[in-house]
């Protein structure tokens, strides 16, 4: 089976009264998880913009505090699935600002919660790709924010070195 392109879903979508549109939501939305969260996090955030990064911190929060640091072979494993699941929910928005706190909330945590000290060459590299991936989202904001960000980027790398 070929499904049709993304235009052509959208041209059909014209198509359709609100009624059909939110049955075709809801049916979408049951389907799975992901779609759910999307949808729900697409409606309210224009109520309180704040919710989506409130409700992702006290996930990641929630990780941390289950994750294993015994040794490194777990701390290892906690931090890949902690960082799996913050990836997930990073799909749920574009804006970049979202983004990159998301981020820094995960690296802050990651150093308090102690996984930085077995200077373990998985862990520092997972480390290192999200301040990574901070560094890139901050070059595409205003300049103001750039500003901002970079101090909290420097903490990030001067506590890793």
């Amino acid at each position: 089976m070929k499904i049709g392109s993304l235009s052509d879903i959208k041209k059909e979508l014209t198509f359709l009264d609100t009624k059909e549109l939110s049955v075709l939501l809801l049916d979408l939305a049951k389907f799975s998880t992901d779609n759910k969260a999307f949808l729900y996090f697409k409606l309210f955030e224009r109520e309180n913009p704040r919710l989506f990064v409130q409700l992702v911190q006290e996930e990641i929060d929630l990780e941390f505090q289950k994750s294993n640091t015994r040794n490194y072979h777990f701390a290892k494993k906690s931090a890949q699935v902690i960082r799996r699941k913050m990836n997930k929910s990073l799909k749920l928005t574009k804006d970049k600002e979202t983004l990159i706190e998301l981020i820094i909330y995960f690296c802050e945590q990651f150093k308090l919660y102690g996984f930085l000290d077995f200077r373990h060459p998985v862990i520092d590299n997972l480390y290192r790709v999200q301040v990574g991936k901070i560094e890139k989202l901050i070059l595409g904001l205003h300049e103001d924010l750039q500003y901002d960000y970079q101090e909290k980027l420097a903490l990030l790398k001067e506590n890793f070195k």
